[in-house]
Parts: C-alpha cells; structure tokens; sequence
C-alpha cells in the first residue's frame, strides 16, 4: 500500500512540476503544448467541469450536416466527438501546428471509421481558412498560445458564416491562461458580438457570434466604439 501511495504522490508531483514550469517558460516564449505531453491534454480536468470535452459540445448546439473548426484541436479530444455529432454530411477541420498532435487525431478518427475531418497544419492569422466556412468554431485552452491574437480572432470572423458562433474556453489550469475580459475584449475588437458564459472567472466557456448582416456590424463596431 505504501508504494502505491508513493507512486501516486511521485506522479502527482511531476505533473505538478512540469505545469510550473510550463507556466513560468511560457511567460517569456509563446509555447503550445509539447506534443509529448499531448496524453495531458486528452484527459478531461476533474476539476473544471466548464473543460470537459462533452459539456462544451452540448452548448455549442451542434447539428447534423454542420461545418465545424477545431482550431488547436490538439491530440482531438473535441475534435473526434464533433464529428461524430455533425454526422456525414458534416464537415471538420481539425486545424494545428503541430504535425504531431494532427497524427493523434489521425489515429483516433481512423480507429472510429471517421471520414468527415479535414486536417490542417497551419496557424491562425495565416489566411488559410477562407471566408463564411463554418457554423462554428472552437478555441479551447488555445488563445494564449497564439502570437497575434487579434489577428487570430479576425480570421476566424471572416470564415464563420453570416450567424456562426465562435466557442472559447479557458481554465486557470492552463499556463496560458486567459481572463474573461481579454477573450471579450479581442473578440469584440474583431467584430463578434458576445452571446453567452458558462462557469465562473477561474474556468469558463464565451460564445460570441458573426453578425448576420452589414447592419448588425456596423451596430456592433459602434457599440464597441
């Protein structure tokens, strides 16, 4: 029972270790999650439930034949259910800078017989996601990782389409970690209009929504104003 014990405490302890440092490297250098770490990543926080891959679908509204953006989708905790959820006639990208988090996703989609997700190895911010694409997008635990945020928020407005909703989620636990006030901030700088918030300051989930006309944004540039 006592190596047990110890094996736990052990485990616990280096968890704990890599995510202060983690937290403290990422004050100085913009540092996505090591695709070494990635089997972290997959794993459901206990305790945040706001992060949990199954609560942050529901509330998203998701239906058959939708077109869906994993942006940062990592190792695909998000982006294997969404597809499965959005059905065949359904569309996902599963979008990444990381070869290697994209092969995880890879691997679970082809052991779930999947055939609906297009991957991509690129960026925010570097215009390869066209314009009026998506009924939705998610970033989650990723805003703190990209460079140029504001940049970032304006391309996902352009690929949504007229209505689309943008899903954004964040939790203390992350060394990237974005408060409320930031997430609301950048995205009402690029045109999305907030819409609602799941769970406290510590752990929360934003959505915002691409006005369905010119009107609308014109209405919501003044109000930003």
């Amino acid at each position: 029972m006592g190596n047990i014990a110890h094996v736990i405490f052990s485990t616990i302890g280096i968890i704990v270790l890599i995510f202060v440092l983690w937290h403290a490297s990422s004050r100085r250098f913009e540092l996505p999650c090591p695709v070494w770490l990635r089997w972290m990543v997959e794993l459901d926080n206990p305790f945040a439930k706001t992060c949990r891959a199954q609560t942050i679908i529901e509330q998203l509204g998701l239906e058959p034949g939708m077109s869906v953006l994993d942006a940062g989708c990592g190792p695909g905790r998000l982006t294997i259910p969404i597809a499965k959820r959005v059905g065949e006639r359904g569309h996902v990208v599963a979008m990444d800078i990381q070869e290697g988090m994209l092969a995880r996703t890879r691997q679970k989609a082809l052991a779930e017989n999947l055939s609906n997700i297009e991957f991509l190895h690129a960026g925010l911010g570097q215009g390869f996601l066209g314009n009026n694409r998506f009924d939705a997008a998610l970033l989650v635990t990723v805003m703190g990782e990209i460079p140029d945020r504001n940049r970032a928020l304006k391309e996902i407005c352009g690929t949504l389409k007229p209505g689309g909703l943008l899903s954004v989620t964040e939790t203390v636990f992350d060394p990237h970690f974005q408060s409320r006030g930031t997430v609301s901030r950048i995205a009402g700088e690029a045109g999305l209009a907030p819409t609602g918030v799941f769970g406290g300051r510590m752990s929360f989930t934003m959505h915002f929504r691409k006005p369905n006309s010119e009107k609308e944004q014109h209405a919501h540039n003044n109000r930003s104003d």
